[in-house]
């Protein structure tokens, strides 16, 4: 039977999250299993009621099995003969599949989407990681790198330093703030405060990475997997009240790297504007941002984006303490992907996960005073594939 068109905001009804890390001992159906049974139970949906499931797991080589999608029933047998399918798109693969979870919600094609993140990554070498992310990169991909991505974003880093000046100070600002904010989540894989002046030294523990960028200015590899239920309406049995998500937005920029500036970002910012414009919110009304800072300068970036500054002076935002947790819009409250982990296909995922805990009140030691509207972004390659989130407390 054909469903009407949903045209109320689709809810997060539950969600779970496992620890970001190393996990040599777990594969990837082990860690898909526990998340899918926590978010089936907070969200007080019976799996007999998922009318569909989203994978979001990027892989690029990582692991022989490329085709996981049905790994979810490992975690709840009963999804038995519900359509799963593996959504990809880089790093942003877990918000791709979110919004795959919104679509089918607002279509009326589902009441209840269960949306999985996952990925296994710390078993491989260094170079074998190296070589799979740069496949997200249409200039490099397939060619030998000794700095993977991170040397992409370094150039990134350099030409904001020619254009606007000295940053690294900055960035070990960002870096130690990231590492602040994750001794408070138990979900995170780097849980140590290391402090501005560690971040911002080079050392033998804190080697020069590429660039200007220190080990400390780049996310860690990571093991991991995140879940969430979308619902039509509420559930009644649900272990705390429901998040709206009010607004999304997705864009892409060009793939080659001539074709953009390498500073605009544009289709990111797209895509946080569309969202914000869907759910009638500006920038000043976020309480919060969980963004994607795969690197440190992705993040200086990003507060420029998020209308913090304008162009060229987002350095001002660390500086003058308006990201951290007590400032006008705390950024990266979990430690971001710098320090929370990146777990490729999981990270949109967790993301979500993290901002529907603060709108509930149910983030613990993370926990803000005032949650009440949240962004997420999340980008995949050089700001290429590009989604954005509006999630506000209460059933909308």
């Amino acid at each position: 039977m054909t469903r009407a068109a949903s045209h109320a905001r689709p809810l997060i009804t539950g969600w779970g999250h496992s620890v970001f890390g190393k996990h040599p001992e777990t594969s990837l159906a082990g860690l898909i299993a526990p998340v899918v049974r926590d978010a089936l139970d907070r969200s007080g949906v019976d799996p007999s009621d998922i009318d569909e499931v989203y994978l979001g797991h990027f892989n690029s080589g990582l692991l022989p099995l490329g085709f996981p999608s049905s790994l979810v029933l490992e975690g709840e047998p009963e999804l038995w003969g519900v359509p799963a399918t593996r959504v990809e798109n880089a790093c942003a693969s877990g918000s791709a599949a979110v919004h795959q979870g919104l679509r089918a919600i607002r279509s009326g094609d589902a009441r209840h989407v269960l949306v999985v993140g996952a990925e296994k990554m710390t078993h491989a070498p260094a170079a074998q990681v190296g070589a799979a992310l740069l496949g997200a990169d249409g200039d490099v991909a397939g060619h030998p790198s000794t700095t993977g991505f991170a040397g992409r974003f370094a150039e990134v880093a350099e030409e904001y330093q020619h254009r606007h000046g000295p940053i690294e100070d900055d960035l070990a600002r960002i870096a130690a703030k990231s590492h602040r904010n994750a001794v408070r989540n138990p979900y995170a894989q780097l849980r140590k405060d290391l402090g501005e002046e560690f971040c911002g030294t080079v050392s033998e523990r804190n080697p020069t990475v590429a660039g200007i960028l220190r080990r400390t200015d780049c996310s860690p590899v990571s093991d991991g997997a995140a879940a969430l239920v979308l619902s039509a309406e509420p559930s009644g049995t649900a272990a705390t009240e429901p998040v709206v998500v009010s607004g999304w937005g997705q864009a892409n920029d060009f793939l080659p790297a001539a074709k953009r500036d390498p500073l605009a970002f544009a289709a990111t910012e797209l895509a946080i504007t569309r969202a914000l414009d869907r759910a009638g919110v500006t920038r000043a009304q976020l309480d919060l941002a969980e963004v994607h800072d795969c690197f440190t300068i992705a993040e200086l970036i990003l507060y420029e984006l998020l209308g913090l500054t304008p162009r060229g002076e987002g350095r001002r935002a660390i500086r003058e303490g308006w990201v951290t947790p007590d400032g006008v819009l705390p950024v990266n409250v979990s430690g971001g992907l710098k320090s929370k982990g990146h777990p490729v296909g999981a990270t949109g995922v967790s993301q979500h996960v993290i901002a529907a805990m603060q709108l509930t009140g149910t983030a613990g030691e993370m926990q803000l005073p005032r949650a009440h509207t949240a962004l997420v972004q999340n980008m995949g390659g050089l700001g290429i594939a590009n989604y954005a989130s509006v999630l506000t407390a209460g059933t909308g």
